[in-house]
This record gives C-alpha cells, structure tokens and sequence, in this order.
C-alpha cells in the first residue's frame, strides 16, 4: 500500500472521441443503469439498454427514448458492455446470457469490482476490462448531469488487451458527466475492498449497530422510545448533512461546545481498541476473499439466512416507533 495519491483526470483531460462509431451496452436499469444510459445518451453516445423480457424497467427506458433489447441481445450488440447487475446475480447471468455476446476487442465495463476481484467473472483473451464507479446514487448522477455539473468517480483498466481501454474508460467516464467533478484512478482490488469496508464498518453495518445499540441503552434505562428515537437515529442526518458538507472538524464547529467535548472525550469510549481490531478483522475477511465466499455462498444456498435477518431486523422496536413517528414528519415525503 502507497501515500501517494492517484491520478485525477477532468473535462479536459478526456475525449468522447473514442465512443464514436461504437455501441454502449447498459445491461440493467436500475438506480445506476438509469443515470448512465440517458447520461450517455444525452452526451452524443450510440446506446441500448439490456434487460429481461418481463423487466418493470423495460417500458420507463422505452418511454425515455431509449433501444432495448433483451440482455443476451444487447450483449451482442454493444462494443462496450457495462454491467450493473446486483453483485449475486452477475456470475449466472454472465455465463446465461453475456459471455457468448462479448467478442475480441469489446470492452467490458463494471461500476463495482466485485465479480472481477473475487473471480466470479473470467472474461475471455483478447477483451479489455474497465470500471467506472459514481461515487453517488444514479439520481444524483442523473440530476447533477441535467444541471451541468457531475458526481465524482472511480475508474479502473484491469485489462488492456487492445492499447485503447484507458482512453475508451476515460471516455465513458466524461460521458456520463464524471470528469465534470473530477474522477480518480484506482484498482478493481482497491475499489472493491475499500467499498466493501465502508459498507461494512462503517456506513451500513458500523452504523445501523451503533443506532440500534443507542437506542436500546436508552430504552432499556427507562427512557421514552420516541425520545430515544429522536435523539439516537433522527438527528443523525442533521450531524452526517454537516460532516458531508464540511467534514468531521466543520461539523463540531457548528454543533455547541458541549457536544463537541462530549464527542471528543466519549467517542473514544465507543470506539475502543476492540473496536477497531474488529473493523481490522473485517478488513482481513474482505482482503482474503473470506466475504464474498460467505455471500456467494448464502446465494447459492437460496438466501434463507438472509432473508431470516431480513425479517428479525423488520420487528425491531426502534422500526415501529421510527414508522409512527415519520407519518407526522410531511416534509419527509417532500
């Protein structure tokens, strides 16, 4: 592992150029899928977009303007083929239905490098490989588009069989309005890696725990549940919007001093020595591939353990008392 920083690439420094003549292949439309087809669109580029004959998406992509065709279809068709499949689906619908449709000199593209980095995907000689990845949900690439400006992304060439991958990534990067804002390059090994331990300790699991956990302790103590909701899960959005905005020190400086001291001096007291050696163990699983042979796993058994959680985490108390209390929320819905 390196200090040093990698490259930024912007407007300037990426040419559609090398999109001319060939067909984007967006296969899936969903939140992602959306953002890049008509972004693409929208930028001049050559585009269809690939889903199952019985997909909801098919007639809101029709309707947008947009050719669609059937995945195996669409796979064909394109000379660049960007996947935005769910991670557990890719590998089946890869070897159904992509793999024969992808020929020497194509791109492959993905915005997540989840199904290259634990091998789950072997694309054939002769193939380049590539990532883009938004660093932002597909309505905010779309909107950030349409209002001129652009999400900032992650790019990848994993493999460059034709001397061309970089500038053809590049490329789609720009189309879809990401060297607007600025896009860094990286690995399929370090995106994947580090996306998955952000999920994991911090973003999804490390937070959802450590609501819950608050939540609990209070309620547990005598304290009224909508208290306890209030102050554990509402007002987190008002402390991430500051940190999202202006960073950890520009979020302290904008709450009251006494919460600043209480977030300096028991902070530490949550996230202690232990802590850390488990997000470091988290890490570990994510870097052995010990993670994704778990999920693979679990799919390829029908998920019931997964859907068990599901169903536990749905009857949680702090799920109730949220649910009541968000119906007198309106400005939710707005």
């Amino acid at each position: 592992m390196s200090d040093e920083l990698s490259t930024m690439f912007y407007e300037d420094d990426a040419d559609l150029a090398p999109l001319e003549g060939k067909t984007v292949a967006i296969l899936g439309y969903g939140s992602q899928g959306h953002a890049h087809a008509l972004n693409l669109k929208d930028s001049g580029v050559d585009v269809v977009v690939g889903l199952r004959p019985d997909s909801a998406s098919r007639a809101e992509a029709e309707a947008q303007g947009l050719e669609v065709l059937d995945v195996a279809d669409a796979a064909s068709r394109g000379d660049v083929v960007m996947i935005l499949l769910p991670d557990e689906r890719q590998a089946d619908i890869w070897n159904e239905e992509i793999a024969d449709g992808i020929s020497e000199g194509n791109l492959l593209m993905f915005a997540h490098g989840f199904a290259i980095n634990f091998d789950q995907i072997e694309p054939p000689p002769g193939v380049d490989v590539g990532m883009v990845a938004p660093k932002g949900p597909g309505h905010l690439v779309r909107r950030q588009y349409e209002e001129g400006r652009g999400v900032p992304c992650l790019m990848a060439v994993h493999a460059d069989e034709t001397g061309n991958a970089r500038d053809l990534v590049l490329a789609y990067a720009k189309g879809i309005g990401g060297t607007r804002a600025g896009v860094i390059e990286t690995t399929f090994k370090d995106e994947c890696e580090t996306d998955l331990f952000g999920e994991q300790a911090v973003l999804c699991g490390g937070t959802s725990e450590l609501v819950q956990a608050g939540f609990e302790t209070l309620v547990e103590a005598g304290y009224d549940p909508r208290l306890a909701y209030f102050e554990c899960l509402h007002e987190l959005k008002l402390i991430v919007d500051l940190m999202y905005e202006k960073g950890i020190q520009g979020m302290r400086h904008s709450i009251s001093n006494t919460a600043e001291y209480g977030d300096m001096t028991r902070g530490p007291k949550v996230i202690t020595d232990d802590t850390r050696a488990a997000m470091r163990q988290i890490l570990a699983d994510i870097q052995s591939g010990e993670f994704a042979r778990e999920w693979i796993a679990e799919n390829r058994a029908g998920g019931e353990n997964f859907d068990r959680m599901r169903s536990e985490a749905k009857d949680a108390k702090i799920e109730k008392v949220g649910g009541d209390l968000r119906s007198m929320m309106a400005w939710i819905d707005d």
